[in-house]
Parts: structure tokens; sequence; C-alpha cells
């Protein structure tokens, strides 16, 4: 058995919690820092929380002067049940430091619109994540605190990142774990590599999963946050609705069940959702979601396009990998998000509060990448928001990239009846061109036309051979192998 599995209570419980409270009050007092504790509503986040949150408890009000900020990320996609529970845990947590006078305050954090789910999978076109390309989390998740960390830094303090990770949870996590080692700082802290200035704490990384939930339901959590509604939700989300807790260490405890976003394609199958609408009636709305999500997994090659930038293509054993979603692949997801939002707007309830699958805000970018990015100047969003949701477009109007109304854009296309790709070209040119119009000087022009037509008339096949040349040619060099991307 692996260190990482073995119980950290084994010398006793009460005497390990002890020395980890006094671990946690030494940092707290020996060092002038901004205190951010990373809360994602799970079970390790929780008791982390929980654990901190009582070993400070003991301090004295002018010891408190450290600012503890809890912060919790949400993608816009994140399962809405968990949604829910993160959003009533942080107002109770705010009630609680506010009630025992912690210098804690509360955080709920969001991707840049640029960086949302669906302005990068129908805006940009990026396939369904998957494990060779996951471009999601770093995006999703990574970025926003890595951001907020900057601004806290930004006022010349250190920041101490509180993480409830642990060695036990996945192998990947215990390799992120130890590969920071050398970046230690005495026995507690290490330095957070991607954030200078930023220094990590991992006070359960031992503990196995047993562990975890004994502290959870030994122990009150001063945080205001109901333990056991917590232990619902993971029995809610496991397979066998069941939920045995250290009673029997040979039984396997409740919390395996995996909570994340709910179109998370990296994992074969969305075990606790899957769970959740099975063991509970209430939670039957969300089934719309689970089928968009199997759909996105299962039609991953769905109008997906051969050649990248460039016309680049990719190659994995020595076969070429499709690349982004193409105008009409990215118009069908747009479709199906749009039905599935407006099937949950239908069912009411509980359902009705997370309706809005897609915002405004993101259909006004994934609107003005379509056409002014990939010169789509027939603006095709507007109709399908008015096909699909009964209603006209709520966005705003944006003529100057426009230089033809769709009617007339439906006669260049029926021109070219057998020849869409003669379309695709004619349209790109037009836009290039009247988007050089506006500008003082039209200098670039002729190269900019230059290049779209080298791009449409590229060489698929062209483009692979030249590829696995390319190929062949650095194996022999560095014994190096294909690879794969966007």
């Amino acid at each position: 058995m692996k260190n990482s599995e073995r119980s950290v209570f084994t010398d006793g419980y009460k005497s390990v919690l002890q020395n980890l409270r006094r671990e946690i009050r030494r940092l707290y007092l020996s060092r002038q820092s901004t205190w951010v504790i990373a809360y994602s509503g799970g079970k390790d986040s929780t008791a982390t929380l929980q654990l901190v949150w009582s070993a400070l408890s003991d301090l004295s009000p002018e010891e408190l002067t450290n600012p503890i900020e809890v912060i919790s990320v949400d993608t816009g996609v994140e399962n809405p049940v968990v949604r829910q529970w993160v959003g009533e845990a942080m107002l109770e947590i705010q009630q609680a430091a506010a009630a025992s006078q912690l210098p804690v305050r509360t955080h709920i954090l969001e991707p840049h619109v640029d960086d949302s789910f669906w302005v990068n999978l129908i805006g940009r076109g990026y396939p369904a994540p998957g494990p060779r390309f996951r471009w999601c989390t770093d995006r999703l998740k990574i970025r926003p605190t890595e951001q907020f960390l900057r601004d806290q830094i930004a006022g010349n303090q250190e920041v101490i990142l509180v993480l409830g990770s642990r060695t036990a949870e996945s192998a990947a996590r215990e390799k992120a774990l130890t590969s920071r080692n050398h970046l230690r700082r005495g026995r507690a802290l290490r330095l957070y590599d991607r954030s200078p200035g930023t220094l990590l704490y991992t006070p359960i990384e031992n503990w196995t999963t047993d562990d975890v939930w004994l502290h959870l339901l030994q122990d009150r959590n001063p945080a205001g946050i109901d333990n056991e509604r917590l232990l619902d939700l993971y029995r809610g989300a496991s397979a066998d609705h069941e939920c045995p807790l250290v009673a029997d260490t040979a039984m396997p405890s409740c919390g395996n069940s995996r909570f994340g976003c709910w179109v998370c394609t990296v994992v074969s199958e969305d075990r606790s959702m899957r769970a959740m609408i099975a063991n509970e009636p209430r939670y039957g709305w969300m089934r719309p979601l689970l089928e968009l999500r199997d759909e996105l997994s299962e039609r991953d090659d769905l109008h997906r396009e051969l050649s990248r930038h460039k016309g680049r293509v990719i190659l994995h054993s020595g076969n070429p990998v499709r690349g982004g979603y193409d105008q009409d692949g990215r118009a069908y997801w747009l479709r199906r998000v749009l039905q599935t939002q407006r099937a949950l707007q239908e069912h009411g309830g509980q359902a009705s509060e997370y309706a809005e699958l897609i915002t405004l805000e993101h259909l006004e970018e994934i609107r003005r990448i379509w056409v002014v990015e990939k010169h789509e100047i027939e603006d095709r969003l507007p109709l399908i928001w008015q096909e699909e949701m009964g209603e006209a477009y709520p966005g705003s109007q944006i003529d100057s990239a426009i230089p033809f109304d769709r009617e007339e854009l439906e006669l260049l296309r029926q021109a070219m009846p057998d020849c869409p790709e003669c379309f695709d070209l004619v349209r790109s040119l037009f836009e290039v061109e009247h988007r050089h119009q506006t500008m003082v000087r039209r200098a670039g022009l002729f190269e900019a036309l230059d290049a779209k037509i080298r791009e449409h008339f590229r060489n698929d096949e062209a483009a692979i051979d030249r590829s696995r040349r390319e190929q062949q040619a650095n194996d022999a060099v560095s014994g190096a192998g294909g690879g794969s991307g966007l």
C-alpha cells in the first residue's frame, strides 16, 4: 500500500488535527500574507476550508491581521446542482465570517468572455476537449484564479494559495504535487510556479478519501456549510446510491463521484450527472444537458476541418487529425445549445433557474468572430436564434462589417450551386476588400487578398504529404513522433 493510501489519523485523530492547526496558525502569524483559499464546493476544498477556519478561530482579533479571501470559479458550464450548492455555500461562509469576526471575504470568479467555453467551441470552432487537446481547464478555471492572484500581488502583498489537492485523489494529482517538491520553502510551503509571489499550501495532501469524510462528519463545520447536505449530494451522484463511511476500512467510502463541468468530454462518461438523474426524480430536468454532452462526445468529428492555420495538417501515427469545426459544424452546435436552452425554459421549476446556457454577451462575441474574423458576412447567428427561440435576436446591429444583405448573399450562393467552396472564397474576398475600404490607407489589401486566395486553393492531400515528409525528417533527426492539437 502506498503512503498516500494510509490514513493520516492512524496515530490519533485529535492529535493529528491539533498539530495541523498549530502549523496553520504558525504560518498565518509568521508571514505578512494574503491567504487565498480555493473553494470548489467539493469534499476536499470543504475539508480544507473547515481545517483552516477552525485553526484560525483560536486566534485573537488582534492577531487576525492577514486577509483571507475565499474564491470559487464559476466556469458558466458547471453542473447546475453543484453550482447552486456553491452559491449558497459562499453566502453561508460570508455570514459565518461576519458572526465570528474572521477577516474572510468571498469571491465568485468568472472566465473572461474571450476564454468562455461556448465562445471557443462555437465561435472559434475548437473541437470538444479531449485528452490530447484539453483546452478548457486553463481558460475556464486557471486563468481567472491567476488573474485574482496577480491583483492581490499588485498591492505588494505576498499570497499563500491554499488548495485541497491530495496525492491519493489521482495519479495526476500526485505527480503534480510531488513535481513541485523542489520548490518547497520549509516543510509546509512551496513556490507556486504559475504565479510569482505566490506560495502554495496543501494541508490535506496526504489524506485519504476516508480521512476527508471523517473530518467532515466528525466535526461541525465552523464556516456555516452543512456537511450532511454535502454528503447527500455525493450520495445522489453515486452510481449505486450508497455511501459507506469508514465504518469498515475495507469498504470504499463515499466521494469517488467527480463533479465538474456538465459539458466535459475529457472523461468518457459523466457518471455523477447520470447517477443524479437516475437516483433523484427532482434532477430529471438535467437530462437535456446530459444528452447534449453525450452528443458532443460522440459526434466529435462532425464537420471538422482537415487543414489548420495556413493549411497546416497535424498528423498522429501518420494519419491526419482533423482540426476545428467548420461553419456548418459551428452553426449546428449553436442550434443544439439553443434547443437545449429552450427545453429547460419549457420545463420550468428548478430548470428555469439554469435555462440561460449561453449569455447574450457570449453570443455577441461569437457573432463578431464569425463575421469579422472568419469573414462569414452573411451573419447567420441572428437568424439561427430567431429560428430556434421563436423571437427576434436581442443583440446589436453590426452593419459596418457586412457589404451585402442576406438575400444578396443567397443569390450569390445560388449562382454557384456546384461549388460551395467558390462561394466561401468570393464571400471572404468581399469582406477583406470591404474592411480595407474603411481604412485611411489601404496598405496591405493586395497581400490580404492574395493570402485568402492561396488559403482557398491549398491542396489537402499535398498538405498531408508535406506534413508526413516533415515528420519523417524530424524523426530522423530527433526521434520525435507525431503530435496533435488545434
